[in-house]
């Protein structure tokens, strides 16, 4: 467990990272989150954060569309992560999840005329999709939030309510996770995470247009593809009944990392099983990640010692 927070300004135990119940962000969730993973290389007797810069920027772009102004840039909040990595002295796989919130306790629904804060904690962190060789899903009966609703390529806390609507129905009727569709009945992504599909050895993948987080590991992935494996990557809608036709599937993200999909709906996905394409990007994401790649360790891999 975490000892330690960025919270107020300052480094703090993290019993002491409490907001009131008054909070804005609390009553109303009026703030925005991110998520970057830290990987351990007992090689290289190193831990990296990947892509750190760019998920804060990302989380700055999440800020701006609630009207929250930190004092911060991207690279002062990643020298602030890499600082309190080091307070915890982790030396394992961790995950850093930074916030920014409406911190004035007011009975008022407004983004404008609000204190802004920030925080920020890291914990050790392994699996969040616990079958990622193979996981079961079903379409989801609750509809993705509309990005003229509440901006789902950005992380906005109280938008996440749909993502837990969504993988609770799929978890108690027996699924592992869930996919959701948008309004119009095109395929948007997973519960809270990208999609990718295989069929004819072409990477298919939904359009930002189709209210999904601009996944940053979803990038990742379309950019190893594309340099690595030399394959052809499609950015278009997709059709509910395209899922079962695809030879694979899989879902990715800071979080899911690379994980394969081998059941739709009670459908299975090709073979059933973890598919050739599927095995390569994961296996190659893994290398990524960890540092073992040269060219990928200098331009996406922050190292905390």
């Amino acid at each position: 467990m975490a000892k330690f927070a960025f919270f107020k300004g300052e480094f703090v135990p993290i019993e002491q990272a409490n907001v009131n119940i008054r909070t804005h962000a609390f009553n109303y969730g009026t703030g925005v989150f991110g998520g970057i993973r830290g990987y351990w290389n007992a090689d290289a007797r190193q831990l990296y954060l990947f892509r750190a810069h760019d998920h804060y920027r990302r989380f700055l772009h999440s800020c701006r569309m609630l009207l929250i102004n930190l004092p911060y840039t991207a690279e002062e909040l990643v020298r602030l992560t890499v600082e309190l990595i080091r307070r915890e002295e982790y030396r394992e796989d961790c995950y850093c999840r930074p916030l920014a919130y409406k911190a004035d306790a007011a009975i008022d629904v407004r983004l404008h005329d609000l204190a802004d804060d920030f925080a920020l904690f890291v914990e050790p962190f392994g699996r969040y999709i616990k079958k990622e060789e193979g996981a079961r899903v079903m379409v989801s009966s609750w509809r993705r939030v509309d990005d003229n609703a509440i901006p789902a390529r950005g992380k906005v806390t109280g938008a996440y309510v749909n993502s837990a609507l969504a993988k609770s129905e799929a978890v108690l009727a027996g699924f592992d996770d869930a996919i959701v569709l948008t309004h119009e009945g095109h395929v948007s992504e997973g519960s809270a995470m990208n999609l990718f599909m295989v069929r004819d050895g072409v990477l298919i993948t939904p359009p930002v247009t189709e209210n999904i987080l601009e996944g940053i590991t979803r990038r990742t992935v379309m950019e190893l593809a594309r340099r690595e494996l030399d394959l052809p990557v499609e950015v278009r809608p997709i059709d509910r009944t395209e899922l079962y036709l695809a030879d694979e599937l899989f879902f990715c993200g800071t979080g899911a990392q690379v994980a394969a999909v081998i059941e739709v709906d009670h459908r299975p996905i090709g073979e059933g099983t973890m598919g050739p394409i599927t095995r390569r990007l994961r296996a190659l994401y893994f290398d990524v990640v960890r540092g073992n790649v040269p060219a990928y360790r200098e331009r996406w891999c922050t190292p905390v010692w």
